[in-house]
């Protein structure tokens, strides 16, 4: 198995997900708060890049509509700060 920088930038973002769950569930962030959504969209956006050298079509919908539902997120919370 060979692992490739895009391998590594998956694996990154799927670590940011997670994380930022993580500290959502142990009430470190909020839902409110616009660093979640950001770090959501972060690694959305990382584990598309490796998905575009190693097509996957189940993870490529499930990781477009989570960076399109992190970034309304992101939307929402920088509109509710003005």
């Amino acid at each position: 198995m060979n692992y490739h920088w895009y391998d590594f930038a998956g694996n990154i973002g799927v670590v940011m997900i997670l994380l930022s769950y993580l500290l959502l569930q142990m009430q470190k962030l909020s839902i409110e708060d616009w660093r979640y959504s950001c770090v959501n969209a972060l690694g959305a956006g990382l584990i598309l890049l490796s998905l575009f050298y190693a097509f996957n079509l189940s993870a490529f919908i499930i990781e477009a509509a989570w960076l399109l539902i992190s970034l309304y997120g992101l939307a929402r919370a920088f509109a509710v700060r003005r």
